[in-house]
């Protein structure tokens, strides 16, 4: 990367976005429409080809034996607790800075979230906070089942270090990778991590698809037995053979297909973001606290997110100029109403609560140009002038 970045012009107006799913779509338009045409002929809308296709596909890509392609990521996360036979009396230990879906399915199955606080640097979970979220569930008369612990904004938490607590307690580790599908921690990819997990292609996503979609990914083939047929309401061998309680969360055939055309240029993507990240951590250090990489892991960066003291006023000085950005999360999950009695760590959620009010993510995707970039860094500068 050259050491001087490109000067802003501050007289250009034309906006930026968050996330140009057109510039995407301008690369890989043809192959999308061919691979939907694909699945027009054929006709199976439901568990076609190209399901079982992307399945392979995904799993080679992750050194994972199993995936099971999935109707969102929400289900995905229901589906796995429900394999895991979590429920009423149990508690999942969840971080509170992250979007509602990790704790909603828990609720959703029956059990008891525990709130737990992030690390300041890389806003995921900590063996730290994982032992205190365990003891604080002990001490509310449940039973520790399960930690999820979410790749927040693209990068892995530290899975050994969670995993060594998780042994010792007897808890299972059940990954959150909704936005970190790609990403690598100590050379193994996002998928191969814990004992089961979980991932989105809402649109949005570094790997999205055309609507909800997601997956589940475990090295377990009895696990993945149950997830197939909790996938399908429960069904064994054939539709008449209900073997289990299920929902109805398969990946449609088309969205499958969508996916694989995506994925077939994800690596590409990949590096592209890397790249951003790298310009934005040159145009922004020293005005913001930038985003931090812990030793040996990557991120996918579904979102560039900053801390500083002046966001709100960041976020008024980017609109002004037509610039998007998003605030996440700036209420955490357990003071939601739906959540606000749910168990927290003791010592409180001091980290969640200053990055609820100091975080705020810039335009963030594989088509963001230098020049667009230095608009935003300059904006950014403005604003904290």
């Amino acid at each position: 990367m050259p050491d001087t970045a490109p000067v802003a012009d501050l007289t250009q107006t034309k906006p930026i976005a968050m996330v140009d799913l057109a510039a995407q779509r301008a690369r890989i338009g043809r192959q999308v429409e061919l691979a939907i045409s694909r699945v027009l002929a054929h006709g199976a809308f439901i568990n076609g080809p190209e399901v079982t296709e992307l399945e392979r596909r995904l799993a080679t890509a992750c050194g994972v034996d199993h995936v099971i392609a999935c109707a969102s990521g929400t289900d995905a996360l229901m589906m796995g607790l429900m394999a895991l036979g979590v429920g009423p009396g149990d508690a999942v230990i969840v971080p509170s800075f992250t979007f509602t879906a990790t704790a909603e399915a828990v609720v959703l199955v029956g059990a008891t979230p525990v709130f737990v606080d992030v690390d300041r640097a890389t806003f995921n979970m900590t063996a730290t906070a994982l032992a205190a979220g365990l003891k604080a569930a002990r001490a509310a008369g449940l039973r520790p089942r399960a930690a999820i612990p979410v790749d927040l904004f693209g990068q892995p938490a530290d899975y050994d270090s969670l995993a060594d607590v998780g042994r010792h307690e007897g808890v299972v580790l059940f990954a959150d990778a909704a936005q970190s599908c790609g990403a690598s921690y100590k050379g193994r990819k996002v998928g191969a991590l814990a004992p089961l997990t979980a991932t989105s292609f809402y649109p949005s996503k570094p790997l999205g698809c055309y609507g909800d979609g997601g997956a589940l990914f475990t090295p377990d083939a009895e696990l993945a037995t149950r997830l197939r047929q909790i996938r399908s309401h429960g069904q064994g061998k054939h539709r008449d053979d209900i073997v289990r309680v299920g929902l109805t969360a398969r990946l449609d055939t088309i969205q499958a297909a969508v996916l694989l055309e995506k994925l077939a240029i994800f690596d590409d993507e990949c590096r592209a973001r890397q790249t951003i990240a790298d310009r934005y951590a040159n145009l922004l250090g020293g005005s913001v606290d930038i985003p931090r990489l812990a030793a040996g892991a990557t991120s996918v960066w579904a979102q560039y997110t900053v801390l500083s003291p002046h966001r709100d006023r960041i976020a008024v000085e980017l609109k002004a100029n037509g610039i998007s950005s998003s605030l996440f999360y700036p209420v955490p999950v357990h003071a939601h109403g739906p959540y606000r009695h749910c168990p927290r760590a003791d010592g409180g959620l001091a980290v969640t609560m200053q990055l609820a009010n100091e975080a705020i993510s810039l335009p963030m995707h594989p088509y963001l140009t230098p020049d667009d970039q230095a608009r935003v860094a300059a904006a950014v500068r403005r604003a904290i002038a």
